[in-house]
């Protein structure tokens, strides 16, 4: 069972990794696709990627349609839903305070991990995670000018993505006997739901250069894609909060992908950042040996 888990974690740390490419990913668009139109792009090639999966296991996917009205509350509330109220927080409040409130979302897995059954919520999980916070924060602090209360609005909906992906993340443990192949199906329903936003409320803006079009199909074969299904998974068979305290380490992967692509400078406050992430990852995954 404890391999099982191990097993779990380190499949749901390959989104952790891959969430850390967004930011390169992201550059490669070039900032010209609304975003409501991005994401119903990025979700599709998401159901797309597990549709190759399901063909591959010799059936269309359907068997896999028919969940409890939990899990796809949590799959596409989760998707969709923090998608939505991120998007809308960016219109309303500056883009770095909206980052730092949404990035509140690993501590509140590590503090709600702790009220599922069979689970405990121990100081070192605590002292990780605020560790980690600090680098987190230390990190894509940069520039912040202070709350204004002004942007109010903002900052509540970048709370609301906090508490909807901790939400999702925690509650899953509560569907985990439904297979990652449904997290297909809530990609699916998610695109559709971007789409109509899209509609709505943007113009349509397709890309117009082969590296933008490499950034849309990279997101959504990575970060949305595999990222979603590997999370999917850890979440429910792994340790809950380990992988909260470890999620802190996806903007620091972010930074150093766009130093070593040249794209941002290497400064102290990287290597800070970088040591207080890894230093709190550290002291939550601690296990002291069994004599």
């Amino acid at each position: 069972m404890q391999n099982k888990t191990i097993r779990a974690t380190l499949i749901g740390s390959i989104s952790i990794f891959l969430w850390g490419t967004l930011a390169l990913l992201t550059r490669l668009t070039e900032g010209r696709i609304p975003p409501f139109q991005l994401m119903a792009m990025t979700f599709t090639l998401a159901f797309l990627l597990m549709s190759v999966n399901w063909w591959r296991q010799g059936h269309l996917g359907l068997r896999h349609l028919r969940q409890p009205r939990l899990a796809w509350v949590l799959g596409v509330g989760g998707y969709f839903g923090y998608h939505f109220c991120y998007f809308l927080a960016m219109t309303k409040a500056p883009a770095v305070s909206v980052s730092l409130l949404a990035y509140l979302w690993p501590l509140l897995i590590v503090l709600l991990a702790g009220l599922l059954p069979g689970e405990n919520l121990l100081k070192r999980h605590m002292l990780g995670a605020i560790i980690a916070l600090f680098g987190c924060w230390l990190l894509i602090g940069q520039g912040a000018d202070g709350f204004n209360p002004q942007y109010l609005s903002g900052y509540l909906l970048a709370l609301t993505c906090a508490l909807i992906w901790s939400g999702y993340s925690v509650l899953s443990r509560l569907v985990k006997q439904v297979s990652t192949d449904a997290a297909g199906w809530f990609c699916a329903a998610t695109a559709l739901l971007a789409l109509l936003c899209h509609w709505l409320w943007e113009t349509t803006v397709w890309p117009d250069s082969m590296t933008q079009w490499i950034g849309v199909i990279g997101l959504g074969i990575g970060p949305v894609g595999i990222a979603f299904f590997t999370w999917d998974y850890g979440i429910k068979h792994g340790n809950l909060q380990l992988l909260g305290v470890l999620a802190y380490s996806a903007p620091l992967i972010s930074a150093l992908l766009l130093v070593l692509a040249g794209l941002a400078p290497a400064d102290i406050t990287l290597v800070l950042s970088c040591l207080a992430i890894v230093i709190g990852s550290l002291i939550a995954g601690y296990r002291r040996r069994q004599a």
